[in-house]
């Protein structure tokens, strides 16, 4: 008899420290944000100890935008960064909001509504391995907190590239590795004893924050995503760690 061809196996990604088929990340991720949409700040404040209000701030201090500019707010979530860019950018720029997730993007329009945020303002639901806009439309792309749980990373780095001008930037604010061993067993202490029990007291929802708490661990450190970067078509790509690495800020331009 003759043998059945083997189908190939299928692509397998990580979803925290688990391994999953490509195809179902996307999915799980987003069943992760849809849980957590209306505690989102409060994920922050506990996975941060709060810091991560002053880490934006940073963030779009050193963005480099300015008045007119046209920027787009990946993984924009409930608008925290788009908050902070408006008045930056005045009422001749514009900041485009992209998330994949519509509960997150539900709770940012709201808040930001509710505050008087409407004008220069859009909210877009979108993948950020294809984002629907032409070539060479934004002066600045931002992202914070949002790359480690995109699929395909080069991908998304790759087609971030392409919608930026000549000389624009991406910029990145991420988790990242710890610096100081002693601070980081610390820091690994709370992520992974405290985190998640504090998820299922606050928000009821320990699982989402076990995830949250494993995916940052499984996200490129430093210097690896900033060599993601130089292969993604980006130049002069500049790392900033802040808290000793908790976090890190990528700067990196279009030439």
């Amino acid at each position: 008899m003759n043998e059945q061809p083997k189908s190939a196996p299928e692509s397998t990604t990580h979803f925290g420290f688990r391994d999953v088929p490509v195809g179902e990340k996307q999915k799980l991720v987003g069943q992760v944000f849809t849980s957590v949409a209306r505690s989102y700040d409060l994920m922050n404040d506990l996975m941060s100890f709060g810091v991560h209000r002053l880490w934006k701030r940073h963030f779009v201090a050193i963005s480099g935008v300015r008045r007119g500019d046209r920027v787009l707010d990946l993984a924009g979530g409930t608008g925290d960064i788009a908050a902070l860019l408006k008045p930056v950018v005045g009422k001749d720029g514009e900041v485009i909001v992209g998330d994949i997730n519509a509960a997150m993007l539900q709770v940012g329009r709201d808040r930001l509504t509710d505050r008087g945020l409407v004008d220069g303002l859009r909210w877009t639901q979108l993948n950020a391995e294809a984002l629907p806009f032409p070539d060479n439309s934004f002066d600045v792309v931002t992202m914070a907190f949002g790359l480690r749980n995109v699929t395909d990373k080069d991908k998304a780095l790759a087609d971030i590239c392409r919608v930026l001008k000549p000389g624009g930037r991406l910029l990145v604010l991420e988790f990242s590795k710890v610096q100081n061993e002693a601070f980081g067993k610390l820091y690994d202490f709370h992520s992974f004893n405290i985190l998640p029990k504090l998820g299922k007291l606050f928000a009821g929802d320990a699982d989402s924050y076990q995830y949250l708490a494993e995916s940052i661990r499984k996200h490129p450190d430093q210097q690896t995503l900033k060599g993601m970067m130089e292969r993604a078509g980006f130049g002069k790509v500049e790392v900033r760690n802040l808290t000793d690495g908790i976090v890190a800020i990528h700067k990196a331009y279009k030439f």
